[in-house]
């Protein structure tokens, strides 16, 4: 038999931030977001959009964060980043660091100290000069990539959500904002399966928040959503002449 197959994949989620964010909470969220379960999240935070206006607020304070987090056994309480699932996971994502840091523009903003040894890797943070130097492939683990915009400039919104909608992924985004009108921009343009307004970009809530994604980031129905058990039925339609029995329809209706 021909299996039905639901599924969510990858992403390269974003989460993009305009002036009237609040720093603290961009900052908490972000953390959570891209670092919580080592980066080992489909909806993870990847990348991280930041007017240039208040990137000398929002970088060192997120960078500061970065370096206060501690990479350890998850089995103690004072860790906050355990390992990578295993070593090829960990290769890959040492590999992705290393041709990102080759790129002209590129630099490593922050880097949280710890053990480097066994499946270990420490939360790193990148800065991009712009989101086409960025393999179209997912880097699983704990790594976040800043692309700095221009905020005062002309649909600069639109033109960062229209950049992250061509990656062809659409699982997971983040906005945040206290404006209503960015909120409305946002939900609107965004091919995004999920978005988040205002909080980080995992954790969707099991029964209130379905969750899955288009394009690149999955296919069928999302999970938890109203068409999800529908997806593993089979239509049956039945067509009736009712004309072969002469129109009688007390004769249909014998048992």
């Amino acid at each position: 038999p021909i299996p039905q197959f639901i599924a969510e994949t990858a992403g390269l989620n974003a989460l993009i931030a305009d002036e009237s964010a609040l720093p603290e909470q961009l900052v908490a969220d972000v953390v959570r977001g891209a670092f919580g379960s080592a980066g080992q999240r489909c909806s993870s935070t990847r990348i991280l959009f930041v007017p240039e206006q208040t990137a000398p607020i929002v970088l060192p304070m997120l960078c500061g964060a970065v370096e206060q987090l501690r990479v350890g056994d998850p089995a103690q309480f004072v860790t906050d980043i355990g390992p990578l699932i295993d070593a090829n996971a960990k290769r890959k994502v040492e590999t992705h660091v290393n041709s990102i840091l080759a790129l002209d523009g590129a630099l490593l903003l922050a880097k949280s100290p710890g053990s480097n040894t066994g499946n270990f890797f420490p939360p790193t943070v990148l800065s991009l000069p712009e989101l086409s130097l960025l393999p179209k492939n997912e880097c699983f683990g704990p790594v976040l990539h800043v692309i700095l915009y221009d905020a005062s400039a002309e649909n600069a919104l639109s033109n960062v959500v229209d950049s992250v909608n061509s990656l062809g992924f659409g699982l997971t985004m983040g906005l945040h904002s206290r404006l209503d009108s960015a909120h409305q921009l946002v939900t609107k343009a965004t091919r995004a399966g999920n978005l988040y307004i205002n909080r980080d970009t995992i954790g969707a809530v099991v029964e209130s928040q379905p969750f899955g994604g288009c394009g690149l980031s999955g296919t069928g129905p999302k999970a938890g959503g109203p068409d999800y058990v529908r997806r593993f039925a089979v239509e049956h339609v039945v067509s009736t002449n009712t004309a072969a029995s002469g129109g009688d329809y007390e004769l249909m209706a014998r048992v």
